[in-house]
């Protein structure tokens, strides 16, 4: 159990520094951001994530916003996990989590 909690974890955390990122570069590099290679790293790691949000969300949400509502439900569900492996470390004993 520990195992799937921490490679969750791991796979939230990704896409959750790659939304991070692109945010950072949108401040930084405003309009030319497209061309950023970076940019275009970041986009290429969280676009799984966006392209879900973007199916499940209604019509009337904007594109550019749709990178935003990822990044708060991924951060909700990292932050799920975390508390979950939290719960399940003190269940089984804090030294058997290290």
């Amino acid at each position: 159990m520990l195992t799937f909690l921490n490679l969750a974890q791991l796979l939230l955390y990704i896409p959750l520094l790659a939304l991070a990122g692109q945010g950072l570069l949108f401040v930084l590099a405003g309009s030319r951001r497209q061309s950023n290679v970076f940019y275009q790293l970041l986009q290429l790691l969280s676009k799984p994530f966006t392209v879900v949000v973007r199916k499940m969300t209604p019509a009337r949400v904007a594109d550019q916003h749709v990178p935003v509502v990822t990044f708060l439900l991924l951060l909700i569900a990292y932050a799920v996990v975390s508390f979950e492996k939290i719960n399940h470390c003190i269940r089984i004993g804090v030294h058997l989590c290290q």
